[in-house]
């Protein structure tokens, strides 16, 4: 089973437009883009254990890879500190861990 990404990237745009509301013009465009990169990484990332090609260690790696990416992002946002940030972040992958951890077979998210 696959992930669809523009299903996981529009739960994980919904998910940000909800925490970053009150920046939202500011923060719109960088939020689009990080929500269809989220969602490439995740799909990559259980198309990647799916074929045994990395660990559920190297998994988690991955995924805090894509965390840190987002939350950089994120923080040259002017006026977006790092709790909203963070706060983003949990929201958008909360958003979409039922998909993902059913595809993937374990608790990544």
């Amino acid at each position: 089973m696959n992930l669809d990404i523009a299903d996981l990237g529009k739960s994980i745009l919904g998910a940000f437009k909800d925490i970053l509301k009150d920046s939202w013009s500011d923060t719109k465009e960088y939020a689009k883009g990080e929500s269809k990169k989220m969602a490439q990484a995740l799909a990559q990332i259980t198309k990647l254990r799916a074929l045994g090609q990395i660990s559920e260690d190297e998994a988690y790696l991955l995924l805090e890879m894509q965390k840190n990416s987002t939350r950089a992002v994120l923080l040259t946002i002017e006026g977006i500190g790092l709790i909203t940030a963070q706060r983003a972040i949990d929201a958008a992958l909360k958003a979409v861990a039922d998909a993902v951890n059913g595809v993937i077979g374990f608790t990544l998210i």
